[in-house]
């Protein structure tokens, strides 16, 4: 069964926006200075490319369908 285009293109477009926060939050690290700003941007970015993986990994089943 071929993956529904519609599901993909949401796929798409949710790993785009996850990976726009990504680069931003990478950006935002580097300009902070402090270890509670540095703490809590790590936190983000961890948060951030953990929802990134779960949204491939769902697109990579969804494909391999």
């Amino acid at each position: 069964m071929a993956a529904d285009p519609n599901e993909l293109a949401d796929l798409d477009n949710r790993i785009a926006i996850l990976r726009d926060n990504l680069r931003e939050l990478i950006e935002q690290a580097a300009a902070y200075s402090g270890a509670a700003d540095e703490s809590r941007t790590a936190d983000r970015i961890a948060d951030q490319q953990a929802k990134l993986d779960e949204l491939l990994a769902e697109r990579d089943k969804l494909v391999k369908q």
